[in-house]
């Protein structure tokens, strides 16, 4: 079944250990994107500025995303330039930020998009999100993320939009800023008596821990060998667990954890290269071989 998924589609500028990029296609909803589109359909909703460069534009198409509710602003595009220390890939150091044509944003979704039955809200303003969902019709899984710019700016709004969605992702960081609990399990059920149902707090290196009602797992991450650029990597995850989670009948613990371990897996190639550069040319295949490197390393 067909995704609909609202973020940001920006310009990153980033510089690491291994070396720096400029005018990289990025933003929550393009990471996103770039890791659902081998599980589904995927169609974004987002703005860009008129200096967006038109190759990013056919490369998305050309994975077959469908840009039908991006628009076109005259303006500037959003941009990011972010810095990464060798010994802390875990955060980003934010260099410049320019938010541009996001300034007034108000979403706009085609209507025969309207009825698309799974949709996530990547991170961007939650009164942005809150928007979306209100001229969407009613989708079957609805996924949320967010990061703590609105958990601590726009905590009302991200609060009310909470008691509406399915699933809710966050990093450890997030999950503890939101709840106020240091232990993650701890962490977790607070944030399922906010409103979702299904939790999902992402560990960096040291993988993800998957909470609801009826039972609870954590998989490890995938022990990846060079770090070259870990920007987005958590927007691939969620595009992994969303994209997994469209095309399946039913939300029972079985399927459950294979998204998961889906979107471990497909994470752990955003990191090896810089952008989309790795996220872009994977096939399934290649995700099931190195998902079954990955269950050999967990064997006891």
């Amino acid at each position: 079944m067909d995704l609909i998924a609202l973020g940001t589609i920006a310009l990153d500028n980033v510089k690491t250990a291994s070396g720096a990029r400029r005018n990289m296609l990025g933003g929550s909803a393009a990471h996103f994107a770039m890791a659902a589109r081998l599980f589904t359909k995927v169609h974004l909703v987002g703005i860009i500025g008129h200096d967006f460069p038109d190759g990013h534009i056919r490369f998305l198409k050309k994975k077959g995303v469908d840009l039908t509710s991006v628009v076109t602003h005259h303006g500037k595009s959003f941009r990011w330039e972010g810095e990464y220390k060798k010994d802390d890939y875990n955060n980003a150091i934010t260099l410049a930020t320019e938010l541009g044509v996001l300034l007034d944003y108000a979403p706009r979704v085609a209507a025969h998009q309207r009825k698309i039955p799974n949709l996530f809200l990547a991170n961007i303003d939650p009164d942005v999100q809150m928007r979306l969902l209100g001229v969407m019709g009613r989708p079957r899984l609805i996924g949320l993320d967010s990061m703590n710019l609105w958990i601590n700016h726009k905590r009302p709004s991200l609060l009310r939009l909470m008691k509406k969605v399915h699933l809710f992702v966050a990093n450890d960081a997030e999950a503890r800023s939101l709840t106020g609990e240091d232990n993650l399990i701890k962490a977790a059920k607070q944030l399922r008596r906010l409103g979702p149902g299904l939790i999902v707090i992402k560990k960096g290196e040291h993988g993800v821990l998957f909470y609801c009602d009826r039972f609870m797992f954590s998989f490890p991450a995938y022990p990846v060998e060079e770090v070259i650029d870990p920007t987005g990597a958590g927007d691939t995850f969620a595009g992994g667990l969303m994209g997994y989670l469209s095309r399946v009948k039913r939300l029972n613990e079985k399927e459950l954890r294979q998204a998961v371990l889906h979107a471990t897996t497909v994470a752990s190639f955003n990191v090896e290269g810089f952008g989309m550069s790795k996220t872009s040319t994977l096939t399934l295949a290649r995700i099931r071989g190195r998902m079954k490197q990955l269950l050999k390393f967990m064997k006891p």
